[in-house]
């Protein structure tokens, strides 16, 4: 631990702003005032500075004659000067440096003395000093503070680099000269010129320490352990480095161990601390080897250890011997890592993490170890699951890596076995390789993989992490929140130039109303659809009228080559019957899935899908994210197409068997569904009065599963289950269809993946079509739903919405009139 000495200089001040210049530069008068005063610890060195009610606050070192000797009796491994220089005209003096300024020299009871040249730039600087001129040997007297997103006044962008670092209106700089001769006694301190550049002294300390005061030790991960009493939260632990930087203190994780690499919910991701007392807790800490770690847990005493001795040793404790610090990993390895799939030794893009036993993450370089999931401030490349940090990574990278017992997770979507495995990194290793494979290979049998519904990050970072998800796709989609626009300078009207290795990225658009819903344009050639927004806040700007429908905007999609999706469905409910009617919608993402714990597999999304299917209206389940943040996966919920017999993917491809309701939606479950050997989308013939079909399921996926049914009409006709969750479900059945009907599948889990919207694992088909002689399908209590949602539109647009003009207003409200017709005539038709 340091001790310190401070000196009192105040008797020997002589400097004020006013003093006519030279010798000072004429700024020294606009920022005299904050010049620091009284009792201050730059660097956690204690100085006393002059009182405030004084105008003199430093001493000028005369250009001429001796200098000045101040007094300053006791030992020292280190002096410490808080000085700076006066401000030089030329800015090549202030940021080349190298003109000796001064001499200080230590003075010791036998005469004896030790020299050392103060240089500009060196040892120290200008008060006034711009950007990329801080000196070589001296400190700014503000050390590094860690600052938080979101911090009050902080812009987000600067506070991604993780400090506020300056020397604030006034520049000050902290000198250490070393003493030669630590076992001495010092006797004196004289500062004498040697230019003609003033010189300003606030401030002497006489330092003690193992180290230099000033030289930090590399950033390391240290696990503070208090005593079994004193369990608190992290917002109840006050701990403080004086000579140092904490620059992150959470609760320590749940340790990492071969139990940990067999556990089922490998990919899964884990719930957040909740912030429950504990006496365990990790800290990233970089500072001196003299440095003193102080810890207050809650009412708890204060107790100081060692910090250059936990950094020397590995261990130190407080003196009391109830608080312990860990020095976690001493020693570490630059690591070319290699992921290949095991069955093609191809490389292979994931979703990766490392950790210590400790639980702590280790990411790759380039990625971030406390990862941002806010909304809007995902810049790629992270997923936070919960409380489980990965980075997506190619299939070669880098990483540093501690030196001994390290674990490691990886994920390639839902074909993929997840990898967990214990490593032992050996000192100066540099290579890793690691292998993911296969469990299924859907692709070969037809099917190809989507997410509908992704925003903000860029076409190539999309592209990463859906191959590392296992995607064929990658709707990224750009929109307007007010006034922002975003990804708009990414759409092309055709594949993004990323595209590649059977992964396309194609940038659409969501088109949005805050009241009317939401209606996404995927795969649009040429010209975007434009307006993206409108009818005002929250989804447009305040003021921003009323100019289209959804059901334009997708009718506009449709003639320029786009497939229309209705993102989240249902929500915000109100225009879904129009386009719905009028046969403008090819696909409804359908994104929640039950808990067959509560009895049943039935979801408000999918409710509202069975209406329309009950009315006849085809339209498939897919699957979207919606992913807004780094708290969401790609492809986390995702469509399964099975493409046309002999067909490329191509994005093409994808739309026809979108349209032909050839899809899947699932959060991880790979379900398939025949009807007397048919497949998903197809339509099935039946006499007049119906018939018996064959139907068959079956479920597999990573996780467990515990339920998988059969619908009609959404109505549950066959089931089965396990308890216990199985990685596999499968049931075939004879059903009786009196009617025509749609049939799907569905299945469920209690397992639950720990996206920023956590949901359950689930899948459910899109639907078999039953056609009984020519019967058409029709729900008149579902049609009824369906007109009262049309007539709360027309009420809006006439009351409350905001009109471009009145002949716009008025083809707005008849595109409703057409499909409340429809409607009403089926209704009266009795069909």
């Amino acid at each position: 631990m340091a001790s310190f000495r401070p000196v009192r200089l105040t008797r020997f001040y002589n400097a004020a702003a006013h003093l006519p210049s030279p010798p000072w530069h004429r700024v020294i008068e606009e920022v005299w005032q904050h010049l620091p005063r009284g009792k201050q610890r730059p660097w956690g060195i204690p100085f006393q500075l002059g009182p405030e009610d004084v105008d003199e606050r430093c001493v000028l070192v005369p250009a001429a004659g001796e200098g000045v000797r101040v007094p300053a009796r006791g030992r020292a491994t280190h002096v410490c000067v808080l000085h700076f220089c006066g401000h030089s005209a030329d800015p090549a003096e202030n940021s080349g440096g190298g003109e000796v300024l001064a001499e200080y020299r230590l003075h010791y009871p036998d005469g004896g003395e030790h020299r050392q040249r103060i240089r500009r730039r060196f040892e120290v600087q200008s008060f006034a000093l711009g950007w990329g001129s801080w000196p070589f040997a001296a400190v700014p007297a503000q050390m590094p503070r860690t600052v938080e997103s979101g911090e009050a006044g902080a812009d987000w962008g600067w506070t991604q680099t993780g400090v506020s670092a300056g020397y604030g209106p006034f520049a000050t700089w902290l000198y250490a000269i070393e003493n030669p001769h630590p076992e001495r006694e010092l006797a004196a301190v004289t500062f004498r010129t040697l230019a003609k550049a003033p010189l300003g002294i606030l401030g002497l300390t006489l330092c003690e320490s193992a180290g230099h005061p000033l030289r930090h030790v590399p950033r390391r991960v240290y696990r503070l352990t208090l005593p079994a009493a004193e369990r608190v939260t992290t917002d109840e632990l006050r701990a403080e480095l004086d000579m140092g930087i904490i620059t992150r203190l959470y609760a320590a994780p749940a340790v990492v161990n071969e139990a940990w690499v067999k556990a089922a919910d490998a990919g899964l991701g884990h719930s957040r601390d909740r912030g429950e007392p504990r006496r365990a807790f990790l800290l990233e800490a970089t500072g001196s080897e003299g440095a003193v770690l102080t810890t207050k847990a809650g009412k708890g005493p204060r107790r100081e250890v060692d910090f250059g001795e936990a950094w020397r040793q590995g261990r130190a404790r407080s003196a009391d011997g109830r608080v312990r610090l860990e020095l976690l990993h001493p020693r570490s390895t630059w690591v070319h890592v290699e992921v290949r799939d095991a069955d093609t030794g191809e490389p292979a893009p994931t979703r990766l993490r490392f950790l210590g036993p400790n639980g702590e993450y280790i990411p790759p370089y380039g990625h971030h170890a406390v990862i941002n999931d806010r909304w809007f401030e995902d810049y790629g490349g992270d997923l936070q699951l919960g409380g489980a940090s990965f980075a997506y990574v190619p299939g070669r990278f880098q990483i540093e890596l501690p030196v001994g017992e390290v674990y490691v997770e990886a994920s390639k979507g839902f074909e993929y076995l997840p990898l967990r495995r214990k490593l032992e990194i050996k000192p100066g290793q540099r290579q890793l390789r690691l292998r993911v494979r296969r469990w299924t290979d859907q692709r070969a049998a037809g099917w190809v993989t989507a997410d509908t519904h992704v925003h903000f990050i860029s076409p190539q970072t999309a592209w990463l992490e859906g191959q590392g998800e296992g995607l064929n796709l990658i709707n990224l989609l750009a929109s307007q929140w007010g006034r922002l626009y975003t990804n708009v300078a990414d759409i092309t009207g055709d594949a993004s130039g990323c595209s590649t290795a059977d992964t396309i990225v194609w940038v659409g658009t969501e088109n949005r109303h805050h009241l009317l819903g939401h209606i996404s344009m995927l795969g649009t050639h040429g010209d975007p659809v434009f307006p993206m927004t409108t009818g005002g806040p929250d989804e447009a700007y305040i003021g921003d009228p009323d100019v289209t429908t959804l059901t334009e905007w997708a009718r506009t999609c449709k003639e320029r080559e786009g497939v229309v999706i209705r993102p989240h469905f249902p929500a915000p409910i109100c225009e879904e019957p129009v386009y719905f009617v009028l046969g403008e919608l090819d696909g409804a993402e359908l994104r929640q899935f039950a808990d067959p714990a509560a009895g049943s597999l039935d979801e408000f999304c999918f409710q509202e899908w069975y209406r329309y299917l009950n009315c006849g209206y085809r339209v498939a389940a897919v699957g979207g994210t919606d992913k807004m943040s780094a708290g969401m996966p790609v492809g986390g919920v995702r469509t399964y197409a099975k493409l046309g017999p002999d067909e490329e993917f191509s994005f093409e491809s994808w739309g026809r068997a979108v349209r032909a309701g050839r899809t899947v939606t699932t959060s991880g479950p790979l379900l398939h569904l025949t009807v007397e050997g048919r497949e998903i989308g197809h339509e099935i013939r039946l006499p007049a009065g119906g018939g018996t079909v064959e139907v068959a399921a079956t479920a597999e996926c990573i996780w467990p599963m515990h339920a998988l049914e059969i619908v009609v009409n959404g109505q549950v006709v066959a089931s089965t289950s396990s308890a216990r969750g199985a990685k596999r479900l499968a049931l075939r059945d004879h059903v009786r269809i009196d009617r025509s009907s749609w049939l799907a599948a569905r299945c469920g889990s209690s397992t639950m993946v720990h996206h920023c919207w956590p949901i359950r694992l689930g899948a459910h088909t899109s639907p078999v079509y039953l056609v009984c002689g020519q019967q058409e399908m029709f729900s008149p209590s579902d049609a009824t739903y369906m007109l009262t949602l049309i007539n709360g539109g027309l009420t809006w647009l006439d009351t409350l919405s905001v009109r471009y003009d009145e002949q716009r207003h008025r083809k707005l409200k008849a595109i409703y009139r057409q499909a409340q017709r429809i409607l009403q005539q089926r209704m009266r038709a009795g069909a």
